[in-house]
């Protein structure tokens, strides 16, 4: 498979890259179905010990593709409608069975977080096993396809965050345990790929050993169960909030555009999550 919309690198550490920095890496459904080739390939492939995911241009992700023109042509080849027998498993097959796969990828996954990770890039950084984020990385969860923010932040911090509708600072995001560790912009790849080389040297079968056995403890917890059952609360709406066409479907992307522009407005005041006092002048913004 040749891809259009990301760069895959292979090695011991691979590397897969958004490549839609035109549209700060929206993703697309040929965005996510070459994501989910490229983790195929590099789970077949003996010689990748670790996988680095990051993206091109100035942010991570912004999320869902809601709209751009080759999106809009990529639905109405591929269809959308609710009320299309295989509908659900359509939208559940891109957007949460997906993520399930690269959360459970047996080896060890890194997410390279730089500027927005909003939405749908929460959810695929949250996916990955490993978070590194430069100072400049906002992040924006949602209650969305993959709902694993409770899992990220624990029950309360995550109502207080999607209640209030405000990024996380990098800072934040470290305090609360959903990124790792924090560099300057300038640092943040060569720190992230140094920690992913000391990991690719260590032993695959431990590696592997280590990642199921965590991930086992999260799921005798009910991760799966719950990410499903949200799902399925996500999928009752989903003519409501796209990519379905329609008026309904209109409606719900405007409300998840207001939702982004809310909180990007409050960030820009200064306002993040955790605080209400502005923003440290030094610190930088994406």
């Amino acid at each position: 498979m040749s891809y259009e919309q990301i760069i895959y690198e292979p090695g011991p550490v691979a590397r897969i890259i958004l490549n839609r920095p035109e549209v700060n890496n929206a993703q697309s459904r040929v965005l996510l179905d070459e994501m989910d080739d490229a983790f195929n390939r590099a789970n077949d492939d003996r010689g990748v010990h670790v996988v680095v995911l990051s993206g091109n241009g100035r942010h991570f992700s912004s999320g869902h593709d809601l709209g751009t023109e080759a999106e809009l042509i990529d639905r109405a080849t591929h269809g959308y409608e609710t009320e299309r027998p295989g509908s659900y498993d359509q939208l559940r097959d891109l957007n949460l069975s997906n993520t399930l796969r690269w959360r459970n990828f047996p080896k060890p996954t890194v997410a390279m977080v730089h500027g927005y990770c909003i939405y749908g890039g929460w959810m695929i950084a949250s996916a990955m096993d490993v978070i590194f984020a430069s100072d400049d990385a906002r992040f924006l969860p949602a209650h969305n396809q993959y709902f694993g923010v409770p899992w990220d932040l624990g029950a309360r911090k995550t109502k207080e965050l999607l209640f209030q509708n405000r990024f996380l600072t990098a800072r934040d995001a470290e305090a609360v345990g959903f990124v790792n560790r924090v560099y300057r912009r300038d640092d943040l790849e060569r720190e992230t790929l140094a920690y992913a080389e000391e990991v690719a040297s260590t032993s695959p079968m431990h590696n592997r050993q280590v990642k199921f056995s965590v991930n086992n403890m999260l799921d005798a917890q009910g991760f799966t169960a719950h990410v499903t059952a949200a799902f399925q609360t996500y999928a009752m709406n989903a003519s409501n909030l796209g990519p379905p066409t329609g008026s309904l479907a209109a409606e719900g992307t405007a409300r998840r555009l207001e939702g982004v522009a809310g909180a990007l407005a409050k960030l820009k005041q200064g306002r993040t999550a955790f605080s209400d006092y502005p923003l440290d002048p030094e610190d930088p913004v994406p």
